[in-house]
């Protein structure tokens, strides 16, 4: 029998990778919190990496190794380590990995809240360096001695702007730098990040994986591209026998273990079955936001539409090349004279709320909300506009998200 498909895979993972008992189909939920062993040395060798188990379920359970094994498959890496959130997961893995001196170069896109984590690593003595991640010409020229590493977003929320992940991750790995790759927006099989030369991939399970509004989770997954030996920063205690797994323990050792964002059993069973219908909600959700962002960009009362599959966008070309779809988020500006939240309290399908990758359409004001912190400066400079709303294209049937926002534009109307 030839490779089953990738939805095929992931239908059957948990049941495939994780080999529940008694003819399960999903791993079981894990509630304990200690783990007792009959042999007090086999405790000992587990606490010394010297044997695999679990001692606490702060730092692992059972649960959610079945869904790291998942992620890990997902990805096409070699390990990964779940977190509760996934700021969490970006959080911890860069207080683990970096200290102070260390120079990041990160994208200028970044997503609100990531942005405002780089505020806290540059508290700590951590220099970075925000750069189009749209131009390989601006990353190169941002490198100094202290370069560690680049860090990008696939597709940046809200604007959309594709980074060259190509170009950086080739560039990175003749630097023998970490290529950092944020791909929220768009899971596999849209992003293949091994074939980008991507060295980290971290993202909010809560969002696309999980599908449904209804977990929070994050992750992080080496893809087995990167020499951990020219990394400074591994600690000794860390350098374990397998050196492709140096990153990843101190990752799991540091962030998880010392800091705590511990993603509940319940929580990944949920993202595992959540999982399944991945590919599915994918399809339809990317549908039609390419047939709303065509619709909208068609229409009078619609100064301009973000959205990497229009062929005016920026990054169309990057997109069509090294995306296997342009993704379910898209934004765009009403023209002057429409208010983002009068126009958006008539829309009556679309939900008025924060959250992207539901099976719901969701939308909201970008600037009065997600990034609000960022001032209007700095907004500016991402290419946030005042008036810029965000929508995340659920799987509804297009006809009636068409209709919604027809009706709604047509009530705003001068």
């Amino acid at each position: 029998m030839t490779k089953p498909g990738f939805t095929t895979r992931h239908v059957h993972a948990d049941r495939l990778l994780n080999h529940p008992t008694d003819g399960a189909v999903h791993a079981s939920t894990t509630n304990s919190v200690l783990f007792e062993f009959d042999k007090t040395q086999d405790l000992v060798d587990v606490f010394q990496g010297k044997k695999v188990g679990h001692v606490y379920s702060r730092s692992s359970s059972g649960s959610v190794t079945a869904l790291q094994n998942i992620i890990t498959d997902l990805e096409g890496g070699i390990a990964s380590v779940c977190f509760a959130t996934g700021m969490a997961a970006i959080s911890s893995t860069f207080l683990s990995l970096f200290k102070a001196g260390d120079h990041i170069i990160v994208s200028q896109y970044l997503f609100g809240n990531t942005r405002s984590f780089m505020d806290t690593l540059a508290d700590l003595g951590i220099e970075l360096t925000f750069v189009d991640v749209t131009s390989i010409r601006d990353v190169i020229a941002a490198k100094q001695p202290n370069t560690r590493a680049v860090y990008a977003e696939t597709i940046a929320n809200p604007v959309t702007q594709v980074s060259d992940a190509r170009a950086i991750g080739k560039w990175c790995e003749e630097n023998s730098l970490l290529f950092m790759v944020d791909n929220t927006m768009t899971p596999p099989p849209s992003f293949d990040a091994k074939a980008m030369k991507a060295s980290l991939v971290m993202c909010s399970l809560t969002k696309y994986i999980a599908g449904h509004g209804n977990v929070l989770g994050g992750a992080i997954i080496d893809m087995g591209t990167f020499d951990w030996t020219k990394f400074a920063n591994i600690k000794s205690q860390y350098q374990v026998a397998d050196e492709s797994l140096w990153g990843i323990t101190q990752i799991k050792k540091k962030g998880l273990r010392d800091m705590g964002a511990t993603l509940s059993s319940q929580s990944a069973h949920l993202i595992s079955v959540g999982l399944e219908t991945l590919t599915l909600r994918m399809a339809r959700s990317n549908e039609n936001a390419l047939k709303l962002a065509t619709y909208l960009e068609g229409h009078a009362q619609i100064e301009r539409v973000y959205y990497p599959g229009l062929a005016n966008h920026p990054q169309h070309f990057i997109a069509r090349e090294q995306l296997g779809t342009y993704g379910a988020v898209l934004s765009f500006d009403l023209i002057p004279g429409i208010e983002p939240c009068e126009f958006l309290d008539k829309l009556k399908l679309v939900l008025s709320a924060t959250h992207l990758g539901d099976t719901r359409s969701l939308a909201l004001p970008v600037a009065s909300t997600i990034f609000f912190e960022n001032g209007q400066r700095e907004r500016a400079r991402m290419g946030i506009t005042e008036t810029m709303i965000r929508l995340s294209v659920g799987i509804e049937d297009i006809d009636d998200l068409v209709a919604d926002f027809e009706q709604a534009l047509q009530r705003s109307s001068r």
